[in-house]
């Protein structure tokens, strides 16, 4: 897979397999909390809404750390503009499409099997309890792939990210090959300027620097956005040399406590206000905010200084970077029955998700990772 879930053709970086493990790792337990926020329980019990605040604002640096890892591996790009399109968004837009399909077709499925609908949104928690199951409206969402996700697919957001990012790296690696490290530290100024603007839209005007009815595009935008991620990520491993594992620990912990501390106070106080509407509840989970910055830091640094001696936990996280995609991919399937089977086990409310996590990780990366030994060369275009 040619993404930073999943880069099987790049040269082993150790500490690199553990950090998209532990991106990986999040990314599910992000999806495995979201029973906590739209579930009958989470209405009438506010243990919910309490561990589903504390785990949703821990995870945050997820995506940033999975862009991150894309801009290390693959920035400067070596290759001409045709083939890099070639390897990169074909090995991803395939699976991705077959995926989306396939959940796309979930409610028809259900419907053909007899089941009620309410299953549907026992399997994808923001699905309504009234889902339609009839083909027709299978072939609506799935005409809709192309330019938008929906409740059945909600992980895919990323990808269509992604694809963006993929669009514009061989221009962005131009420059980012002839600039010097003061051109790209100017860039990090300006990049984390705008990590500040949704709050200067929110809490005071939403037209600035240029925003209006007839401009979306202000002062800032050339500069916003996933990018600074991408050379972040290229920068620090690249450009910097990593500090010892003293220094990184001390800078890494109060990096992190601070981020969280931001980021988990923000969520509750917007998320009291009743009159807040979606875009102020999600202000303080943005990727893209200095307090996630924050938080990312603190585990990119700190997982950098990762040693493994070990031939067989190397195996292990290389198996895991392998089937990553996949594992991405398959896991949303999944994370319903992780729910169901956290509560027949009767796990307590405050360690639920991680351990809902844990089982979604595990069988998700069964069924791929078994798949690859099955049918290797079908498995790397079904799960990329």
């Amino acid at each position: 897979m040619q993404t930073s879930i999943s880069n099987v053709d790049q040269p082993r970086i150790a500490w690199v397999d553990v950090l998209r493990f532990i991106s990986i790792f999040m990314v599910i337990a992000v999806h495995c909390s979201d029973p906590f926020n739209v579930s009958a329980e989470a209405r009438s019990n506010p243990d919910f809404n309490y561990w589903g605040s504390i785990y949703g604002s821990v995870l945050r640096a997820c995506v940033p750390i999975f862009v991150m890892i894309t801009g290390l591996l693959l920035l400067p790009v070596k290759m001409s503009i045709g083939e890099f399109y070639r390897k990169r968004l074909l090995r991803i837009t395939v699976p991705f499409l077959l995926w989306s399909v396939l959940y796309n077709l979930f409610p028809w499925i259900t419907g053909v099997l007899g089941l009620p609908s309410t299953v549907i949104s026992e399997v994808f928690a923001y699905a309504p309890k009234d889902a339609p199951q009839t083909f027709e409206n299978a072939l609506v969402q799935i005409s809709l792939i192309p330019i938008k996700f929906n409740v059945y697919t909600v992980p895919m957001w990323y990808i269509y990210m992604l694809i963006g990012l993929y669009l514009y790296m061989p221009f962005f690696s131009a420059w980012v090959e002839k600039s010097t490290l003061g051109q790209q530290k100017v860039f990090f100024g300006i990049w984390l300027c705008t990590l500040f603007l949704p709050y200067a839209y929110s809490f005071y005007d939403k037209e600035l620097f240029g925003l209006s009815a007839w401009n979306t595009f202000g002062t800032f935008y050339y500069f916003a956005g996933f990018n600074g991620y991408l050379l972040l990520g290229y920068v620090l491993t690249h450009r910097l040399k990593a500090w010892s594992f003293r220094r990184t620990l001390l800078v890494s912990i109060p990096l992190f406590i601070i981020g969280y501390a931001i980021t988990y106070s923000g969520f509750k106080w917007m998320a009291a206000n009743p009159d807040s509407s979606e875009e102020q509840i999600e202000l303080f989970f943005l990727y893209c905010s200095p307090q996630v910055l924050m938080m990312t830091l603190a585990i990119f640094l700190l997982v950098r200084t990762f040693k493994l001696a070990s031939v067989k936990w190397m195996t292990v996280f290389s198996n895991i970077t392998k089937c990553g995609f996949g594992i991405y991919l398959v896991h949303y399937f999944v994370v319903g029955f992780g729910y169901w089977l956290a509560n027949v086990l009767a796990i307590p409310i405050s360690l639920k998700i991680p351990i809902t996590a844990a089982i979604v990780f595990l069988i998700s990366w069964a069924f791929v990772a078994s798949f690859y030994k099955i049918m290797p060369k079908a498995s790397k275009w079904i799960f990329g």
